[in-house]
Protein backbone atom coordinates (compact mmCIF):
# COMPACT_ATOMS: atom_id res chain seq x y z
CA UNK A 1 0.00 0.00 0.00
CA UNK A 2 1.05 3.38 -1.23
CA UNK A 3 0.59 6.85 1.10
CA UNK A 4 0.94 10.74 -0.19
CA UNK A 5 2.05 12.39 3.24
CA UNK A 6 0.56 15.85 2.47
CA UNK A 7 0.61 19.25 3.98
CA UNK A 8 -0.23 22.91 2.44
CA UNK A 9 0.02 26.11 3.55
CA UNK A 10 -2.42 28.70 2.08
CA UNK A 11 -3.54 31.81 2.19
CA UNK A 12 -5.63 31.26 5.47
CA UNK A 13 -9.52 31.10 6.53
CA UNK A 14 -11.82 28.69 5.12
CA UNK A 15 -11.52 25.85 2.27
CA UNK A 16 -14.02 28.08 0.02
CA UNK A 17 -12.05 31.32 0.89
CA UNK A 18 -8.51 30.34 0.92
CA UNK A 19 -6.01 29.32 -1.51
CA UNK A 20 -2.61 27.21 -1.60
CA UNK A 21 0.71 28.77 -1.59
CA UNK A 22 3.12 25.86 -0.70
CA UNK A 23 2.44 22.15 -1.07
CA UNK A 24 4.75 19.31 0.12
CA UNK A 25 4.04 15.34 -0.81
CA UNK A 26 5.95 12.59 0.32
CA UNK A 27 5.26 9.15 -0.75
CA UNK A 28 5.53 6.51 1.23
CA UNK A 29 5.53 2.85 0.74
CA UNK A 30 5.27 1.74 5.05
CA UNK A 31 8.63 1.60 5.69
CA UNK A 32 10.51 4.62 4.09
CA UNK A 33 9.89 7.20 1.92
CA UNK A 34 10.28 6.72 -1.62
CA UNK A 35 9.93 10.02 -3.48
CA UNK A 36 8.57 13.69 -3.10
CA UNK A 37 6.61 16.49 -4.61
CA UNK A 38 7.33 19.88 -3.45
CA UNK A 39 6.26 23.24 -4.58
CA UNK A 40 5.61 26.89 -3.66
CA UNK A 41 2.20 28.07 -5.56
CA UNK A 42 1.14 31.21 -6.94
CA UNK A 43 -2.54 32.12 -5.33
CA UNK A 44 -3.50 34.47 -7.46
CA UNK A 45 -4.05 36.76 -4.56
CA UNK A 46 -2.48 38.68 -2.00
CA UNK A 47 -1.34 36.78 1.07
CA UNK A 48 -2.42 38.35 4.47
CA UNK A 49 0.36 39.79 7.16
CA UNK A 50 -0.58 37.26 9.56
CA UNK A 51 0.14 34.21 7.24
CA UNK A 52 3.28 35.97 6.32
CA UNK A 53 4.46 35.91 9.82
CA UNK A 54 3.17 32.77 10.51
CA UNK A 55 5.26 31.08 7.50
CA UNK A 56 7.24 33.39 5.74
CA UNK A 57 5.57 32.91 2.37
CA UNK A 58 5.54 36.12 0.85
CA UNK A 59 4.21 37.74 -2.49
CA UNK A 60 7.29 37.97 -3.69
CA UNK A 61 8.33 34.46 -3.23
CA UNK A 62 5.24 33.23 -5.24
CA UNK A 63 5.25 35.65 -8.00
CA UNK A 64 7.42 33.42 -10.16
CA UNK A 65 5.92 29.74 -8.53
CA UNK A 66 3.38 27.68 -10.63
CA UNK A 67 -0.53 28.31 -9.86
CA UNK A 68 -2.36 25.46 -8.80
CA UNK A 69 -4.02 24.60 -12.39
CA UNK A 70 -0.15 24.21 -13.60
CA UNK A 71 0.34 21.55 -11.50
CA UNK A 72 -2.82 19.83 -10.78
CA UNK A 73 -2.14 16.81 -13.11
CA UNK A 74 1.21 16.20 -11.75
CA UNK A 75 -0.66 15.86 -8.29
CA UNK A 76 -3.07 13.65 -9.62
CA UNK A 77 -0.15 11.47 -10.87
CA UNK A 78 2.15 11.60 -8.18
CA UNK A 79 -0.87 10.41 -5.37
CA UNK A 80 -2.32 7.97 -7.95
CA UNK A 81 -3.17 4.54 -5.99
CA UNK A 82 -2.14 6.35 -2.61
CA UNK A 83 -3.87 6.99 0.44
CA UNK A 84 -3.99 10.74 1.62
CA UNK A 85 -2.06 11.20 4.92
CA UNK A 86 -1.83 14.16 6.95
CA UNK A 87 -1.95 15.86 10.36
CA UNK A 88 -5.59 17.26 10.82
CA UNK A 89 -6.04 15.46 7.28
CA UNK A 90 -9.91 17.08 7.35
CA UNK A 91 -7.70 20.70 6.60
CA UNK A 92 -5.65 19.50 4.23
CA UNK A 93 -8.17 17.37 2.05
CA UNK A 94 -10.99 19.53 2.21
CA UNK A 95 -7.93 22.98 1.01
CA UNK A 96 -6.84 20.04 -2.17
CA UNK A 97 -10.51 19.72 -3.08
CA UNK A 98 -11.25 22.64 -3.75
CA UNK A 99 -8.82 23.93 -5.82
CA UNK A 100 -10.00 20.54 -8.34
CA UNK A 101 -13.43 21.75 -7.61
CA UNK A 102 -12.57 24.56 -8.78
CA UNK A 103 -10.75 23.31 -11.77
CA UNK A 104 -14.28 20.68 -12.63
CA UNK A 105 -12.60 18.08 -11.15
CA UNK A 106 -13.98 15.81 -8.36
CA UNK A 107 -10.25 14.74 -6.23
CA UNK A 108 -11.38 11.68 -3.74
CA UNK A 109 -8.97 9.81 -2.29
CA UNK A 110 -9.30 7.17 1.30
CA UNK A 111 -7.36 9.39 3.48
CA UNK A 112 -5.98 8.93 7.10
CA UNK A 113 -5.87 11.49 10.26
CA UNK A 114 -2.29 11.07 11.69
CA UNK A 115 -3.74 13.12 14.81
CA UNK A 116 -6.61 10.78 15.45
CA UNK A 117 -4.32 7.46 14.57
CA UNK A 118 -1.83 8.90 17.00
CA UNK A 119 -4.50 9.03 19.98
CA UNK A 120 -4.79 5.57 19.61
CA UNK A 121 -1.48 3.88 18.52
CA UNK A 122 0.54 6.32 20.87
CA UNK A 123 -1.81 7.42 23.85
CA UNK A 124 -0.36 9.15 27.08
CA UNK A 125 1.18 12.27 25.54
CA UNK A 126 -0.42 15.53 26.85
CA UNK A 127 -0.54 17.30 23.00
CA UNK A 128 -0.98 15.47 20.10
CA UNK A 129 -0.33 18.71 17.59
CA UNK A 130 2.25 17.95 15.17
CA UNK A 131 5.15 20.28 17.12
CA UNK A 132 4.90 19.42 20.55
CA UNK A 133 4.18 15.36 19.40
CA UNK A 134 6.97 15.68 17.13
CA UNK A 135 9.58 17.18 20.24
CA UNK A 136 8.56 14.05 22.21
CA UNK A 137 9.51 11.48 19.87
CA UNK A 138 12.62 13.02 19.02
CA UNK A 139 11.18 14.21 15.33
CA UNK A 140 13.13 17.17 14.04
CA UNK A 141 10.70 19.76 12.28
CA UNK A 142 13.38 21.86 9.84
CA UNK A 143 11.20 24.70 9.19
CA UNK A 144 7.68 24.78 10.80
CA UNK A 145 4.75 25.92 9.36
CA UNK A 146 6.07 25.63 6.00
CA UNK A 147 5.08 22.40 3.66
CA UNK A 148 8.16 20.59 3.54
CA UNK A 149 9.02 20.51 7.17
CA UNK A 150 5.56 19.70 8.25
CA UNK A 151 4.71 17.10 5.81
CA UNK A 152 8.38 15.20 6.09
CA UNK A 153 8.05 15.39 10.26
CA UNK A 154 4.23 13.87 9.53
CA UNK A 155 6.01 11.23 7.33
CA UNK A 156 8.51 10.47 10.13
CA UNK A 157 5.68 10.52 12.50
CA UNK A 158 3.66 8.11 10.09
CA UNK A 159 6.86 5.77 9.95
CA UNK A 160 6.88 5.26 13.73
CA UNK A 161 2.89 4.38 13.43
CA UNK A 162 3.67 2.04 11.01
CA UNK A 163 5.96 0.00 12.52
CA UNK A 164 4.47 0.06 16.25
CA UNK A 165 0.86 -0.96 14.68
CA UNK A 166 0.26 -1.22 11.45
CA UNK A 167 -3.15 -3.26 11.88
CA UNK A 168 -4.91 -0.28 14.28
CA UNK A 169 -3.54 2.42 11.90
CA UNK A 170 -4.91 0.79 8.96
CA UNK A 171 -8.48 0.78 10.79
CA UNK A 172 -8.13 4.95 10.96
CA UNK A 173 -8.24 4.70 7.01
CA UNK A 174 -11.41 6.06 6.01
CA UNK A 175 -12.79 5.15 2.30
CA UNK A 176 -14.18 8.14 0.44
CA UNK A 177 -17.48 7.84 -0.49
CA UNK A 178 -18.57 6.59 -3.74
CA UNK A 179 -21.56 8.75 -5.48
CA UNK A 180 -21.89 5.94 -7.65
CA UNK A 181 -23.66 4.06 -5.25
CA UNK A 182 -25.80 6.48 -3.44
CA UNK A 183 -29.49 7.92 -4.49
CA UNK A 184 -29.06 9.95 -7.80
CA UNK A 185 -30.73 13.04 -5.41
CA UNK A 186 -28.56 13.25 -3.08
CA UNK A 187 -26.00 16.15 -3.14
CA UNK A 188 -22.68 14.98 -2.29
CA UNK A 189 -20.70 17.99 -2.47
CA UNK A 190 -23.70 19.65 0.13
CA UNK A 191 -22.08 17.24 2.59
CA UNK A 192 -19.13 18.94 2.91
CA UNK A 193 -20.90 21.66 4.63
CA UNK A 194 -21.96 19.63 7.23
CA UNK A 195 -20.37 20.88 10.68
CA UNK A 196 -18.21 18.31 13.22
CA UNK A 197 -20.44 18.94 15.88
CA UNK A 198 -22.58 17.59 18.52
CA UNK A 199 -26.40 17.61 16.94
CA UNK A 200 -29.01 15.76 15.53
CA UNK A 201 -29.11 14.80 12.08
CA UNK A 202 -32.54 13.42 9.46
CA UNK A 203 -32.41 11.08 6.28
CA UNK A 204 -35.57 11.99 4.39
CA UNK A 205 -36.10 9.08 0.60
CA UNK A 206 -37.11 10.58 -2.62
CA UNK A 207 -40.57 10.68 -1.32
CA UNK A 208 -39.58 13.21 1.61
CA UNK A 209 -40.53 11.12 4.02
CA UNK A 210 -38.30 10.82 6.89
CA UNK A 211 -36.63 7.63 7.27
CA UNK A 212 -34.07 8.15 9.94
CA UNK A 213 -33.04 10.45 12.83
CA UNK A 214 -29.93 9.57 14.63
CA UNK A 215 -27.32 11.62 17.20
CA UNK A 216 -23.61 12.39 17.30
CA UNK A 217 -21.04 14.51 18.85
CA UNK A 218 -20.00 14.56 15.30
CA UNK A 219 -22.61 14.55 13.10
CA UNK A 220 -20.48 15.34 9.82
CA UNK A 221 -18.47 12.05 10.63
CA UNK A 222 -21.15 10.04 11.55
CA UNK A 223 -23.01 10.25 8.39
CA UNK A 224 -20.03 9.69 6.14
CA UNK A 225 -19.95 6.84 8.01
CA UNK A 226 -23.31 5.87 7.10
CA UNK A 227 -22.66 6.67 3.50
CA UNK A 228 -19.65 4.20 3.76
CA UNK A 229 -21.70 1.29 5.48
CA UNK A 230 -21.60 -1.59 3.33
CA UNK A 231 -21.21 -3.97 5.93
CA UNK A 232 -24.94 -4.24 6.70
CA UNK A 233 -28.18 -5.53 4.51
CA UNK A 234 -30.14 -2.79 6.60
CA UNK A 235 -26.93 -0.20 6.15
CA UNK A 236 -27.36 -1.09 2.51
CA UNK A 237 -30.15 -0.62 1.81
CA UNK A 238 -30.92 2.91 4.03
CA UNK A 239 -27.99 4.13 2.36
CA UNK A 240 -29.37 3.51 -1.42
CA UNK A 241 -32.40 5.50 -0.15
CA UNK A 242 -31.04 8.83 1.55
CA UNK A 243 -32.03 11.21 -0.95
CA UNK A 244 -31.65 14.17 1.23
CA UNK A 245 -30.13 15.25 4.48
CA UNK A 246 -31.13 17.48 7.25
CA UNK A 247 -29.76 18.46 11.12
CA UNK A 248 -29.94 20.47 13.80
CA UNK A 249 -26.95 21.35 15.91
CA UNK A 250 -27.33 21.15 19.51
CA UNK A 251 -23.98 22.05 20.96
CA UNK A 252 -24.92 19.87 24.08
CA UNK A 253 -24.53 16.17 24.01
CA UNK A 254 -27.75 16.04 26.28
CA UNK A 255 -29.55 17.96 23.89
CA UNK A 256 -28.87 16.01 21.51
CA UNK A 257 -30.21 12.77 23.20
CA UNK A 258 -33.48 14.17 24.56
CA UNK A 259 -34.23 15.76 21.24
CA UNK A 260 -33.09 12.17 18.61
CA UNK A 261 -35.88 10.57 21.30
CA UNK A 262 -38.25 12.65 20.86
CA UNK A 263 -38.18 12.72 17.45
CA UNK A 264 -38.16 9.33 16.79
CA UNK A 265 -40.98 8.28 18.84
CA UNK A 266 -43.22 11.76 16.96
CA UNK A 267 -41.99 10.64 13.67
CA UNK A 268 -41.56 6.79 13.76
CA UNK A 269 -38.79 6.46 10.81
CA UNK A 270 -38.66 3.15 9.09
CA UNK A 271 -35.32 2.66 9.81
CA UNK A 272 -35.83 3.82 13.47
CA UNK A 273 -38.46 1.00 14.12
CA UNK A 274 -36.99 -0.80 16.52
CA UNK A 275 -36.53 2.14 18.73
CA UNK A 276 -40.04 3.65 18.21
CA UNK A 277 -41.26 2.72 21.34
CA UNK A 278 -38.31 2.64 23.73
CA UNK A 279 -34.66 2.44 23.66
CA UNK A 280 -34.82 1.14 26.88
CA UNK A 281 -37.32 -2.29 26.61
CA UNK A 282 -36.39 -2.95 30.58
CA UNK A 283 -37.04 -0.94 33.63
CA UNK A 284 -36.57 -1.00 37.36
CA UNK A 285 -40.05 -0.12 39.50
CA UNK A 286 -40.91 0.42 42.69
CA UNK A 287 -43.64 -0.71 44.86
CA UNK A 288 -44.82 -1.87 48.23
CA UNK A 289 -45.50 -5.09 49.27
CA UNK A 290 -48.26 -6.22 52.08
CA UNK A 291 -45.86 -6.41 55.04
CA UNK A 292 -44.53 -2.58 53.92
CA UNK A 293 -41.29 -3.09 52.79
CA UNK A 294 -40.58 -1.31 49.52
CA UNK A 295 -39.95 -3.57 46.58
CA UNK A 296 -37.88 -3.40 43.52
CA UNK A 297 -38.60 -5.56 40.64
CA UNK A 298 -37.44 -5.54 36.76
CA UNK A 299 -40.41 -5.45 34.29
CA UNK A 300 -40.76 -4.76 30.33
CA UNK A 301 -41.75 -0.87 30.14
CA UNK A 302 -44.37 -1.88 27.63
CA UNK A 303 -46.01 -3.79 30.35
CA UNK A 304 -46.41 -0.50 32.81
CA UNK A 305 -48.08 2.50 32.18
CA UNK A 306 -45.59 4.30 34.81
CA UNK A 307 -42.15 5.69 33.88
CA UNK A 308 -39.70 3.34 35.17
CA UNK A 309 -37.36 4.72 38.18
CA UNK A 310 -34.18 3.99 35.29
CA UNK A 311 -34.28 1.86 32.47
CA UNK A 312 -31.89 -0.52 30.58
CA UNK A 313 -31.57 -2.11 26.64
CA UNK A 314 -31.56 -4.84 28.23
CA UNK A 315 -32.66 -7.57 31.43
CA UNK A 316 -29.14 -8.84 31.92
CA UNK A 317 -28.01 -5.16 32.12
CA UNK A 318 -31.03 -4.51 34.54
CA UNK A 319 -29.87 -7.23 36.87
CA UNK A 320 -26.36 -6.15 36.93
CA UNK A 321 -27.38 -2.62 38.00
CA UNK A 322 -30.21 -4.01 40.67
CA UNK A 323 -27.01 -6.41 42.18
CA UNK A 324 -24.62 -3.20 42.24
CA UNK A 325 -27.25 -1.34 44.48
CA UNK A 326 -27.89 -4.18 46.47
CA UNK A 327 -24.27 -3.90 47.77
CA UNK A 328 -23.81 0.04 47.24
CA UNK A 329 -27.92 0.63 49.43
CA UNK A 330 -27.74 -2.46 51.96
CA UNK A 331 -30.82 -3.87 50.14
CA UNK A 332 -32.35 -7.36 50.28
CA UNK A 333 -32.20 -9.14 47.63
CA UNK A 334 -34.76 -11.26 47.48
CA UNK A 335 -36.74 -7.16 47.79
CA UNK A 336 -34.65 -6.24 44.77
CA UNK A 337 -36.20 -9.42 42.53
CA UNK A 338 -32.45 -10.91 42.47
CA UNK A 339 -33.24 -13.82 45.01
CA UNK A 340 -36.63 -15.43 44.65
CA UNK A 341 -37.02 -17.22 48.01
CA UNK A 342 -39.20 -18.23 50.94
CA UNK A 343 -36.92 -17.35 53.48
CA UNK A 344 -34.09 -14.99 53.67
CA UNK A 345 -31.85 -14.65 50.90
CA UNK A 346 -28.11 -15.37 50.06
CA UNK A 347 -26.97 -12.01 51.21
CA UNK A 348 -28.47 -12.72 54.80
CA UNK A 349 -26.61 -15.78 55.36
CA UNK A 350 -23.33 -14.18 54.61
CA UNK A 351 -24.28 -11.16 56.76
CA UNK A 352 -24.72 -8.53 54.30
CA UNK A 353 -28.58 -8.16 54.55
CA UNK A 354 -30.00 -7.02 57.81
CA UNK A 355 -33.14 -9.34 57.59
CA UNK A 356 -35.58 -7.17 55.86
CA UNK A 357 -36.82 -10.54 53.83
CA UNK A 358 -37.76 -12.20 57.35
CA UNK A 359 -39.06 -9.33 58.91
CA UNK A 360 -35.56 -8.95 61.01
CA UNK A 361 -35.47 -5.63 59.72
CA UNK A 362 -38.28 -3.38 60.51
CA UNK A 363 -40.08 -1.47 57.16
CA UNK A 364 -39.11 2.13 58.44
CA UNK A 365 -35.20 0.99 58.56
CA UNK A 366 -35.09 -0.74 54.86
CA UNK A 367 -37.43 2.17 53.36
CA UNK A 368 -34.83 4.71 54.64
CA UNK A 369 -31.94 2.88 52.68
CA UNK A 370 -33.93 2.38 49.26
CA UNK A 371 -36.01 5.68 49.88
CA UNK A 372 -32.52 7.17 49.35
CA UNK A 373 -31.89 4.95 46.09
CA UNK A 374 -35.03 5.91 45.31
CA UNK A 375 -34.92 9.94 45.32
CA UNK A 376 -31.44 9.74 43.56
CA UNK A 377 -33.20 8.13 40.69
CA UNK A 378 -35.91 10.15 40.42
CA UNK A 379 -34.14 13.56 41.27
CA UNK A 380 -36.70 13.21 44.60
CA UNK A 381 -39.00 15.77 43.26
CA UNK A 382 -35.85 18.66 42.73
CA UNK A 383 -36.03 21.37 40.29
CA UNK A 384 -33.19 22.19 38.77
CA UNK A 385 -31.08 23.67 35.49
CA UNK A 386 -28.23 21.67 33.46
CA UNK A 387 -26.02 23.99 32.05
CA UNK A 388 -24.15 22.86 29.15
CA UNK A 389 -22.38 23.98 25.75
CA UNK A 390 -24.07 26.04 23.55
CA UNK A 391 -24.33 25.52 19.62
CA UNK A 392 -22.20 28.49 19.29
CA UNK A 393 -19.70 30.60 21.80
CA UNK A 394 -22.28 33.15 22.42
CA UNK A 395 -25.08 30.82 24.27
CA UNK A 396 -25.65 28.18 26.51
CA UNK A 397 -27.58 25.27 26.64
CA UNK A 398 -30.47 24.68 29.26
CA UNK A 399 -32.82 21.46 30.11
CA UNK A 400 -35.16 22.04 33.07
CA UNK A 401 -36.14 19.54 35.95
CA UNK A 402 -39.04 20.70 37.92
CA UNK A 403 -40.11 18.93 40.08
CA UNK A 404 -38.18 15.68 39.23
CA UNK A 405 -39.90 15.97 35.72
CA UNK A 406 -37.79 16.91 32.44
CA UNK A 407 -40.05 19.57 31.16
CA UNK A 408 -37.65 20.96 27.83
CA UNK A 409 -35.09 22.84 26.70
CA UNK A 410 -33.80 25.55 24.98
CA UNK A 411 -30.93 27.92 24.67
CA UNK A 412 -30.04 31.15 26.26
CA UNK A 413 -27.58 33.98 25.89
CA UNK A 414 -24.08 33.24 27.34
CA UNK A 415 -24.36 35.55 30.10
CA UNK A 416 -27.94 35.14 31.04
CA UNK A 417 -27.25 33.83 34.23
CA UNK A 418 -27.33 37.36 35.18
CA UNK A 419 -31.02 37.18 35.46
CA UNK A 420 -32.58 36.29 38.08
CA UNK A 421 -33.49 32.55 37.66
CA UNK A 422 -37.16 32.67 37.32
CA UNK A 423 -36.52 34.04 34.33
CA UNK A 424 -34.72 31.63 32.58
CA UNK A 425 -37.85 29.53 31.90
CA UNK A 426 -38.63 31.88 29.24
CA UNK A 427 -35.64 30.36 26.79
CA UNK A 428 -37.07 26.73 27.10
CA UNK A 429 -39.30 24.68 25.17
CA UNK A 430 -41.58 23.01 26.73
CA UNK A 431 -41.55 18.97 25.57
CA UNK A 432 -43.85 16.01 26.91
CA UNK A 433 -41.44 13.88 29.01
CA UNK A 434 -41.19 10.34 27.77
CA UNK A 435 -40.16 7.31 29.46
CA UNK A 436 -36.64 7.40 27.94
CA UNK A 437 -35.76 10.93 29.04
CA UNK A 438 -35.11 10.35 32.90
CA UNK A 439 -32.80 7.26 32.42
CA UNK A 440 -31.24 9.71 29.43
CA UNK A 441 -30.44 12.26 31.95
CA UNK A 442 -29.54 10.00 34.75
CA UNK A 443 -26.94 8.73 32.31
CA UNK A 444 -25.44 11.53 30.75
CA UNK A 445 -25.55 13.17 34.88
CA UNK A 446 -23.13 10.12 35.99
CA UNK A 447 -20.86 10.25 33.05
CA UNK A 448 -20.49 13.83 33.24
CA UNK A 449 -20.29 14.53 36.92
CA UNK A 450 -18.47 17.70 35.95
CA UNK A 451 -21.51 19.10 34.55
CA UNK A 452 -23.00 22.45 35.92
CA UNK A 453 -26.51 21.90 37.53
CA UNK A 454 -28.28 24.96 39.10
CA UNK A 455 -30.94 23.90 41.62
CA UNK A 456 -33.88 26.35 42.56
Amino acid sequence: MLYAIVDIETTGGSPKASKITEIAIYKHNGKEIIDEFISLINPEMKIPDFIIRLTGINDRMVQGAPKFYEVAKQIIEFTEDCVFVAHNVGFDYGILRQEFKWLGYDFRKPHLCTVRASRYVLPGHESYSLGKLSRNLGIEIKGRHRAGGDALATAHLFTILHDKDKTNLHSFIQEEINPRILHPNLNVDALEEIPSKTGVYKFFNEDNQLIYIGKSKQIRTRIDQHLRNTNSKKGIQMMKEISRIEYDLTGSELIALLLESQLIKQHRPLFNRQLTKSRFPFGIYDTMNAQGYLQLEIERTAKKQSIPLISFTTRAEAARYMDSICNNYELCQKLCDIYPTESSCFHYEIQKCKGACIEEETPDEYNERAQTLIDKLTFSGESFYVLDRGRNKGEKSLVLVERGSICGFGYAPFHFQNQPIFKWSRYIEYTQEDRDARTILNQFLKKNSEIQVIRF
